[in-house]
């Protein structure tokens, strides 16, 4: 088994106009919403920040896999890929770990 750990930093706003809060919101909705589309995902978890420090992350991702080859296919996943670039978009920062359990 494989465990997928993504964390962000969201920018304070974006050009499309939303918040911070609303823009982690709307990524824990659509990243949850990706166990339902590929079938790869063994499991999903997505949380909202509640710490203030300045060393938090502000969203973050736990996820688990089969194996490095589901892994793989999630990341080549269309769907995965649309909403990447929603991430992407709103984030200023990443940071990930995969490690086998």
């Amino acid at each position: 088994m494989i465990k997928h750990i993504v964390m962000w930093k969201l920018k304070e706003s974006t050009i499309m106009g939303a918040e911070q809060a609303e823009n982690a919101q709307k990524a824990k909705k659509i990243l949850e919403g990706l166990k339902g589309e590929i079938e790869e995902i063994k499991f999903i978890e997505v949380g909202v920040n509640l710490n203030s420090s300045e060393a938090a992350y502000d969203l973050v991702l736990y996820s688990e896999f089969a194996s490095e080859e589901d892994l793989e296919k999630y990341q080549k996943d269309p769907v995965h890929l649309k909403v990447a670039e929603f991430i992407r978009e709103v984030t200023k920062d990443r940071a990930v770990v995969d490690y086998k359990f």
